[in-house]
């Protein structure tokens, strides 16, 4: 059966050959060839009728709307989250017994109100000793103080029997052994009124000593009450009555929800146009709205994110909001000159750069045709979508767009723009 492949190929090229190298011949034969018509030398030919295009363009249909820019307010859109002012975990800086009811979580507190106390045991007892022997040595220092004036007149003496001596061995009246003497009893009487001055010196001490015993005393009293640091509400119970505390051990946690805090992260681009004061508001993921001001953002970058926190305050007198809840926040920046747009009227170009059609006049006056102009988002709204990037007065396809291109004629429809 080799053969008889080899000859159905042979045959096979054979025919391709014939109908590509000697097309004209093959036609001839079968008899299809056509002709030429001699054009008749007493005919003058004839002018070619070239279509008008007016005539014969096909215009695509689109509908359009008349769009001018209007100067609205900027904002700068945030995902983030509600946080407490303020949240502590209030502990003992003592041990001892729980001897308070404790407070439920989600009552709320005043600052300085009781939260746990502690029983004091014998720290009572040793206050009142640390009062008593700073009453003991307040006593002692008009006795020191008694000395020292002893001392100081007994010197005053000494000295002047000292001088009377000198001046009498200058006239022979006094032996050598007297002035000695007396030059001696100087040199001990200003030695005790040294012991004078160290006496009251160390009597001062002594009160000083058990001053310092007394305030510590009251102060070890004073850590048996934890009172409240602020206004808020008992995030956990208080200690139960009976517990055993140590120091560092939790009391209870207190948050702060008024004010409270909003808190975002903003891109390095973006981070410019917020400042501190700027007006801002809130929409929570339960529906409610607020509004409040920003009061902080930060000059450092998070350095896995390059982003930048910002926090919010917001009034929540009510105690509605809690802390945690998700939050998308506005942030008001510069006002900007934009368009508000459908969304739909949204289209991409050939190298995906987003933008509208619009309604342009062809460079030969024939007739209106489709352009393309790209445009920078700013927000999305519940009206539609406000972009830049057009002039004051555009006129832009919202119903055919994608059915066109830069440079097709169009026929426009014009509608009202209910966006405006």
């Amino acid at each position: 059966m080799r053969w008889f492949s080899v000859l159905i190929a042979a045959l096979v090229a054979a025919i391709i050959y014939f109908l590509v190298m000697e097309r004209e011949s093959v036609l001839r034969f079968a008899g299809l060839d056509q002709p030429e018509t001699a054009v008749s030398t007493d005919e003058a030919p004839q002018p070619e009728v070239k279509p008008q295009a007016a005539e014969t363009e096909t215009r695509v249909s689109v509908v359009a709307i008349a769009s001018t820019a209007r100067v609205i307010d900027n904002a700068v859109t945030l995902r983030g989250r509600t946080e407490a002012a303020r949240q502590v975990e209030v502990r003992a800086e003592t041990s001892g017994q729980i001897i308070s009811e404790p407070l439920r979580k989600g009552t709320f507190v005043t600052a300085g109100q009781l939260l746990c106390q502690i029983d004091p045991g014998t720290r009572e007892a040793q206050l009142s000793e640390a009062r008593a022997r700073l009453a003991s040595a307040r006593a002692g220092v008009p006795v020191a103080e008694a000395r020292l004036i002893e001392a100081q007149a007994l010197l005053e003496e000494a000295e002047i029997n000292d001088r009377a001596a000198s001046r009498l061995i200058e006239g022979g009246f006094a032996s050598e052994t007297r002035v000695a003497s007396t030059k001696a009893a100087v040199s001990s009487a200003r030695a005790a009124l040294e012991f004078a001055n160290s006496g009251l010196d160390s009597a001062t001490s002594t009160v000083e000593a058990a001053a310092a015993a007394v305030a510590l005393a009251e102060k070890e009293i004073d850590r048996l009450t934890i009172e409240a640091p602020f206004d808020g509400l008992l995030e956990t119970d208080t200690a139960e009555l009976g517990a055993l505390m140590q120091a560092g051990s939790s009391c209870a946690t207190v948050i702060q929800l008024d004010p409270i805090k909003l808190v975002g992260f903003v891109s390095e681009t973006q981070v410019d146009k917020i400042a501190v004061g700027s007006p801002a508001s809130a929409r929570l993921v339960s529906g409610a709205e607020v509004s409040g001001e920003v009061t902080f953002l930060s000059r450092s970058a998070d350095s896995q994110t390059r982003t930048f926190r910002v926090e919010v305050q917001v009034p929540n007198t009510n105690l509605s909001i809690r802390d945690g809840q998700t939050a998308d926040i506005a942030i008001a920046a510069a006002g900007e000159t934009a368009h508000l747009v459908p969304g739909s009227a949204l289209t991409l170009d050939d190298s995906g750069a987003l933008g509208l059609r619009t309604v342009a006049q062809a460079e030969d006056g024939s007739g209106p045709v489709a352009a393309f102009v790209p445009v920078d988002f700013l927000r999305d709204t519940t009206e539609g979508i406000w972009v830049t990037g057009l002039e004051t007065n555009v006129d832009i396809i919202v119903v055919g767009q994608e059915y066109v291109t830069d440079g097709v004629p169009i026929d426009v429809t014009y509608r009202e723009d209910v966006l405006q």
